[in-house]
């Protein structure tokens, strides 16, 4: 186990750059995550079907189809390696011996295309968190709990090196505060709950990869800091709220490190910057790739310090080019091509690719603002402070709202003037929210529904 993390990994915004990671990642096959090179990282699912017994050798004869035309596009592209991820689908979690087979078809078929072609590749196997397929969620026990371990054991006996989750503890509360703007609550459900829950899961996790060699590559907020970002895109709640929440549950994602996952990062995991800048080891990012699966304002800026470059996930469906999964594999190619050139023209092209990705996104809205390389490593350092995770995520969300007042003063970010009220709001709230995790709850349980969450789950009881 890390422990916590006391300094910045990364204080130089200067060192703070795409591909290069303090701390990179050396896999047995030669590539290493964060040493100068941007791989590429697919990420692809079923298109819409039922998957149950009758159905599972077409769910395996879609799986072939997709990383063979996945690798042979690789292959012919000359990438210098990637990464392959899938993210298990709940039959295929609750059912742990289809996602073996799965992860069984798709690492034979690398294996094979890297000693047939020399094309070097490492598989991200990410169960998913189907703890929450029951209500209310049983986080700390039960067979989904069972089934979800096991399937992490099993798939990383069959050769997946990255173990990764989308964990959800903490959303029986934090579905609800964004819908309302709870700030409060938003805070709570991520600097406690969720914090708590990673604890005891990343602990899991991390024994799983140390038993069987494989690698705990993190977790991501996607269903906190996305859905967040989901919601102001359609316009429900304010985009410097889902700004706010964005940083805030980095605090939560952070835990994974400190339980001792070591990158790199899960790609819809936005709050990765901070990750990188706080621990060093290399995270995945996505954004305007990432377009087949859901939109965002961080298309470019999202790219300024990753070290995998990933799409999201994409159904295996007809286009006019081929199939969906071979499509992102020649986008993402290309993608990382552009920034491994600038990387070998030399650091100061480096920078400027950089630079360029970071200015033509951050100015437009908050949520790309708070991804400035600049302003990642400022909060950083302020959630560092402090030495509880409910107190990180209260700085979080303070150095937030404050780079945002000063960056619309002064004209660095857009905010509209019907949301410049809700930086104030949002202050108020945080003001007014109690020293204590004790009194924090004993605030915010008198405005959530108890019967959505099992309180023993989260220590609460």
């Amino acid at each position: 186990m890390t422990g916590r993390f006391e300094k910045l990994a990364i204080s130089d915004v200067g060192d703070f750059i795409y591909g290069i990671s303090p701390k990179p990642i050396k896999l047995a096959n030669g590539m290493i995550i964060g040493g100068g090179i941007v791989y590429p990282e697919i990420n692809f699912t079923l298109p819409p079907m039922d998957i149950n017994e009758k159905t599972m050798e077409e769910v395996k004869r879609q799986y072939r189809e997709m990383i063979d035309g996945i690798l042979t596009r690789a292959s012919e592209l000359t990438v210098p390696g990637l990464v392959v991820e899938v993210e298990l689908l709940p039959p295929t979690t609750i059912h742990p011996e289809w996602g073996i087979e799965i992860t069984n078809i798709v690492r034979d078929a690398m294996r094979e295309y890297e000693s047939r072609h020399g094309l070097k590749s490492v598989m991200r196997i990410t169960p998913n968190d189907v703890r929450d397929m029951i209500r209310p969620p049983r986080m700390s026990e039960g067979p989904m709990l069972d089934a979800m371990l096991e399937t992490f054991r099993g798939c990383a006996q069959a050769g997946a090196e990255f173990l990764a989750i989308e964990s959800t503890g903490g959303k029986e509360v934090h579905d609800d505060a964004l819908l309302t703007c709870d700030l409060q609550a938003v805070i709570f459900s991520l600097g406690v709950m969720a914090a708590r829950d990673m604890e005891r899961l990343w602990k899991a996790i991390v024994s799983i990869a140390n038993e069987t060699g494989s690698i705990p590559s993190g977790d991501t907020a996607c269903g906190f800091g996305n859905t967040a970002m989901m919601l102001a895109e359609k316009g429900y709640i304010p985009r410097v709220f889902a700004a706010v929440v964005r940083v805030v549950s980095a605090v939560r994602s952070l835990v994974a490190y400190e339980a001792g996952a070591i990158g790199p990062s899960k790609d819809c995991a936005y709050e990765g910057p901070y990750i990188k800048a706080i621990t060093g080891y290399p995270i995945a990012m996505e954004g305007k790739s990432a377009a087949c699966a859901h939109f965002s304002p961080l298309g470019n800026i999202a790219a300024a310090v990753a070290d995998l470059w990933s799409n999201e996930s994409v159904q295996n469906v007809k286009l006019l080019a081929g199939m969906a999964p071979t499509v992102s594999i020649e986008q993402l190619a290309y993608d990382c091509r552009l920034m491994n050139t600038a990387s070998q023209d030399g650091r100061e092209s480096a920078l400027k690719l950089r630079d360029w990705f970071v200015g033509s996104d951050s100015r437009l809205d908050p949520q790309a603002y708070v991804l400035r390389p600049d302003v990642v490593l400022m909060i950083s350092k302020e959630i560092l402070r402090e030495s509880t995770h409910y107190d990180q995520a209260r700085a979080a969300a303070q150095a937030t709202i404050e780079a945002l007042k000063a960056a619309g003063r002064e004209g660095r970010v857009i905010i509209s003037d019907r949301e410049r009220p809700w930086l104030e709001k949002m202050q108020k709230d945080l003001d007014a929210m109690p020293d204590t995790e004790d009194e924090a709850w004993r605030v915010v349980k008198e405005r959530i529904d108890l019967n959505k969450v099992v309180l023993e789950d989260y220590g609460l009881a």
